[in-house]
């Protein structure tokens, strides 16, 4: 029995004309995710950043060569505001990993590039999270994690657009 078993048993007690039953997987969703955000992040943290600057990082280094977006590219692929995306690329800028470019294609705008030194870091920085996620679901054979993750992508699609 874990601790969302005895909170639901709780509630049977208590409430048995409620169907807690989602609660049991909403709630073991919810600690899922927080353990794997709280160790991922630590991996972000041994070089200096957070979830989010490793998100802008890495959405930089993966959209290929010349590693640069514009500033609504990132906003999409990010899904933050304009204002929250505006203070995070000052922050990348201030430590040097990215700076900002003119855009050839319209002088009147910018695009986010990463530097030398944000290239090299997010390199580093993605390879130990990889290595960090594999860790993490290391617990699963291979036939557990496709089924899990088949279930997982199946449900997700009743939340996306």
């Amino acid at each position: 029995m874990d601790h969302v078993d005895k909170i639901v048993s709780q509630w049977n007690s208590e409430r048995p004309d409620l169907n807690v039953e989602p609660m049991e997987l909403i709630g073991r969703f919810g600690r899922i995710a927080r353990y794997l955000s709280d160790e991922m992040a630590r991996t972000f943290v041994k070089h200096g950043l957070n979830s989010a600057s490793f998100d802008m990082l890495a959405t930089l280094r993966r959209a290929g060569t010349p590693y640069a977006l514009s500033p609504s590219a990132l906003m999409a692929s990010t899904m933050v505001t304009s204002g929250t995306m505006t203070n995070r690329i000052d922050q990348l800028e201030k430590a040097g990993w990215v700076t900002r470019r003119q855009n050839p294609k319209d002088k009147r705008a910018f695009i986010i590039a990463l530097t030398d030194e944000g290239f090299a870091l997010i390199d580093r920085v993605v390879g130990e999270h990889v290595e960090t996620q594999e860790r993490l679901v290391s617990g699963l054979d291979k036939e557990e994690f496709r089924t899990l993750n088949d279930l997982l992508r199946r449900y997700l699609e009743n939340f996306q657009d």
